[in-house]
């Protein structure tokens, strides 16, 4: 049935926007209602941290002056230092701190007119909770307590401790921990660092082994040391106050920076070859054969094919090709014979253009065909085909053998057992120099990468085995490695097969700036080795023997780069894995 005339239905569209109308206005009131609920909850939640505070400065107030310090702490006495309440449902975390502090108005420090710096005692009391919407909450009561009538000296030092980043800027906030288990009573207390990055504790019982740990969230830490058998000369060592002195020490610490280190495989070279042994290395054969380890025309009824043809199978590998080198061969060619080579894709089907190989459309007969302009992007793989011919069917031409030549390379090395060392030391002993990091069981993984967190800012130096039976022919960056607080650093490891006698040359301008590109001329006697430098400006020489300058039989190294006046030095000494850093101007 019709409606009747005047009445109207309600759209889908109209149902959808009011329904959408309505859910935003319960969203709201719903957010509203939830954040009444907080305020209520968080301010309830403070009442009672008030309260804990003030409960706490009564009771210091219904001390005497003497007895007014907290347990392991300076002044000692009854107090906690830290406690878990609970109170109205909530737990709070209640921390007292009691120090002596000196009075500006007498003059501080060995300025004070009577020699008294422990003036008065100040008292902080800080309450904690978590709040209901996330987060940490806290209020603070501080007070000050004076002796009755005039100062008296307490009997002790001083222990003044300034905390600096990398840069000497004072770190605000930074958490100290004070530990001396030969004071009566034990000594077992936390401070922080002021906005001067300063820690003074007045009033220190005269005592040596104070520990002293300084650390912050996301900060590196940096603490004083135990002698022991193994370090007998501890840098800094725990500390020792004197009566009426001050032992001012010094601590940097600053933001931790993560490390990811990657191991591959360097670029090599290498050389596919085929004697002709066998047929294993041809694909394709036209009136050709193999005999006696060499590739001739067919004979049959002891003449020889006019002409035949052999293809070989592709020159590839799994390891990525960054450039091809050349193709040479060896063959015999009677008087009317001929050979004709010509490069193809890896499978045959399509002939390498004048473009990427000239002459190649016409063939070659002379050796080696030059592939250094074959484009690696286009051409992963390779073949070659040979076309032999012979006007007198008595004779044949012949390949002996032939060869390609590529570089080839990175690929990921997995579980690639280093060491890391920083400069850092922290003592020494029999041993020799202790060092703050320094860590020789380090793995690339089966990832082929590790990520080391939480490192602190250091110059690094990294280091590869021999028993790994690989050599650090190129690292980006360069070692030794100088990271900075708060980065995040990337070294990249190329890693040679292992040699008795090995040169890695790493070039920088005068300004420290790598140069990549550079010619690297290595010589001595017969041997003449010339390698272009890498992107991270490094040159890296393989099976070489020994030679010093004492010996008289060093290595001359000659370097020429664009922009760059040509460098020489003929006492470069190679023993073992060596490195040479050279600078050019």
């Amino acid at each position: 049935m019709s409606s009747p005339h005047g009445e109207r239905g309600v759209s889908l569209i109209e149902t959808v926007v009011s329904t959408s109308l309505m859910l935003l206005v319960f969203v709201g009131v719903s957010a509203a209602f939830q954040l009444s609920v907080d305020a209520v909850t968080n301010n309830k939640a403070r009442a009672g941290a008030i309260a804990l505070a003030n409960e706490r400065q009564e009771f210091v107030r219904s001390l005497s002056y003497d007895s007014l310090g907290t347990s392991g702490g300076i002044p000692a006495g009854a107090i906690p230092q830290s406690e878990t309440v609970s109170l109205n449902g909530i737990t709070y975390t209640r921390r007292t701190l009691i120090l002596y502090e000196d009075d500006p108005k007498d003059g501080l420090g060995v300025a004070d007119t009577n020699s008294v710096t422990a003036d008065f005692k100040s008292v902080k009391t800080e309450v904690s909770w978590e709040a209901h919407n996330g987060g940490v909450r806290s209020v603070s009561l501080a007070t000050r307590v004076s002796p009755i009538g005039v100062e008296q000296a307490v009997p002790g030092g001083t222990l003044a401790l300034t905390i600096i980043g990398a840069g000497s800027q004072p770190i605000v906030d930074a958490r100290v921990t004070i530990v001396n288990a030969s004071t009566t009573p034990a000594t077992n207390m936390t401070l922080y660092s002021d906005s001067a990055g300063l820690v003074t504790v007045i009033g220190a019982p005269p005592s040596a082994g104070y520990e002293i740990t300084v650390t912050k969230e996301g900060f590196s830490t940096a603490l004083t040391y135990d002698a022991t058998t193994e370090n007998t000369n501890p840098t800094p060592g725990h500390l020792t106050v004197a009566l009426n002195q001050t032992t001012a020490v010094t601590f940097a610490i600053d933001q931790v920076s993560t490390m990811n280190i990657r191991s591959f495989t360097a670029v090599e070279t290498f050389t596919n070859a085929d004697a002709f042994a066998d047929s294993d290395g041809l694909s394709e054969f036209v009136n050709a054969e193999v005999v006696g380890g060499g590739v001739q025309l067919v004979n049959s009824g002891g003449l020889f094919a006019s002409s035949g043809e052999v293809r070989s199978i592709a020159f590839s590998t799994t390891t990525p090709i960054v450039s091809w080198g050349s193709f040479a061969w060896d063959d015999t060619k009677p008087a009317m014979t001929n050979i004709v080579y010509r490069v193809y894709t890896g499978d045959g089907t399509a002939l390498v253009p004048d473009t990427q190989i000239p002459g190649n459309s016409a063939g070659f007969s002379s050796s080696p065909i030059d592939l250094t302009g074959v484009a690696t992007s286009s051409y992963q793989s390779l073949s070659v085909r040979a076309s032999l011919g012979t006007v007198d069917e008595a004779v044949t031409p012949e390949i002996r053998s032939w060869e390609i030549s590529y570089d080839a390379g990175p690929l990921p090395l997995q579980n690639l057992t280093f060491s890391l060392r920083g400069t850092k030391t922290i003592g020494s002993g029999p041993g020799g120099t202790l060092y703050k990091y320094s860590t020789s069981t380090l793995t690339t993984g089966v990832s082929a990468g590790v990520n080391l967190a939480a490192m602190e800012w250091d110059t690094y130096t990294l280091t590869v085995d021999s028993s790994t039976g690989y050599d650090i022919a190129s690292s980006c960056g360069t070692q030794p490695k100088s990271v900075a607080p708060g980065t995040y650093d990337e070294t990249v490891l190329m890693l040679a097969p292992h040699t008795a006698h090995s040169l890695l040359v790493d070039l920088r301008s005068s300004g420290g700036t790598m140069v990549p590109g550079a010619t690297v001329r290595l010589t001595r006697g017969a041997i003449d080795t010339t390698v272009t430098a890498d992107n991270c400006g490094q040159a890296f020489f393989s099976g070489l023997s020994s030679g010093t300058p004492g010996a008289g039989n060093p290595y001359t190294i000659e370097v020429t780069a664009p922009e760059f006046a040509p460098y020489s030095t003929a006492d470069v000494s190679v023993s073992g894995t060596s490195r040479l850093s050279i600078i050019l101007n």
